[in-house]
């Protein structure tokens, strides 16, 4: 579904339904050089269970146009423009790294529009190690063999995810590959961590949060450990924490688990 938002088209998957205003929403957020296929079995099970589904390709990146955010606060914006234009007065959001960030500065933007808030694989201070941020721009394929090594904790996904004897690092590299040259112009991969690494604002965001929060946690993750979580959640007005056995590419490496969860969370 292409969606025109600030005067640019933006993708989100539906799950192959069409929009009712009558049903409850849930926004899916990719993290950096992921998209919308990121979140694949949990955005399906949600279409064909009530809801209207948005998982979106962030802007300027994979079947989204426009500028690709320069910041947590633009993405933010782009996704709360987004509820606008397809009339949902108010969505559940789920974020996962990145788009946890995203998720969290748009709850906090606009906590009336906001039912729900999901943060998958989040921290804050979301740093990048200067090595991976110079990689990205200087030397991006060795920075996707960093990112994938440092992000799974298992050679291939189970069968709820993408297929048995699916190779998940070779996956995810050539997702990420494809993500890097959907835009010609911006470097997004490069974009996408520095607005991490410069996002400041994630103390000020939560507490300013008035929706009930979900941390989703890896065990095993290695870009944001489950302790770089606990500051965010200490914030929270009604948060709680869930950890799966998996590294940061939590929704793949643990898509049950991490089905469980939202739906638990999402029935409240």
């Amino acid at each position: 579904m292409d969606i025109n938002v600030n005067g640019h088209s933006l993708y989100a998957y539906t799950g192959g339904k069409p929009f009712n205003p009558a049903q409850p929403t849930v926004v899916f957020i990719h993290g950096v050089l992921n998209d919308h296929s990121v979140w694949i079995l949990q955005s399906r099970h949600f279409a064909h269970h009530g809801w209207n589904v948005l998982a979106i390709d962030l802007p300027g990146q994979g079947r989204s146009r426009g500028a690709p955010p320069a910041s947590v606060e633009k993405a933010a914006d782009s996704v709360l423009a987004l509820l606008d234009a397809v009339g949902a007065p108010q969505a559940a959001l789920v974020g996962h790294s990145f788009g946890s960030l995203i998720a969290l500065q748009a709850a906090a933007t606009a906590p009336e529009r906001v039912s729900h808030l999901v943060l998958c694989g989040t921290a804050f201070p979301m740093k990048v190690s200067p090595a991976l941020l110079d990689a990205s721009l200087s030397a991006p394929e060795k920075a996707i063999h960093m990112v994938n090594v440092f992000s799974h904790s298992t050679l291939s996904p189970p069968p709820s995810a993408l297929g048995p004897g699916t190779w998940l690092y070779g996956a995810s590299r050539a997702l990420m590959r494809r993500m890097l040259a959907s835009n010609r112009a911006v470097n997004v991969f490069h974009t996408g961590f520095k607005a991490c690494d410069d996002y400041a604002g994630g103390e000020q965001a939560m507490a300013a949060v008035q929706c009930p929060t979900l941390f989703i946690v890896g065990r095993h993750d290695q870009m944001t450990p489950p302790k770089s979580a606990w500051a965010l959640a200490r914030l929270a007005k009604d948060g709680r924490i869930v950890e799966v056995e998996a590294g940061h590419a939590l929704m793949s490496e643990a898509p049950g688990p991490v089905l469980d969860a939202l739906r638990a969370f999402l029935r409240r």
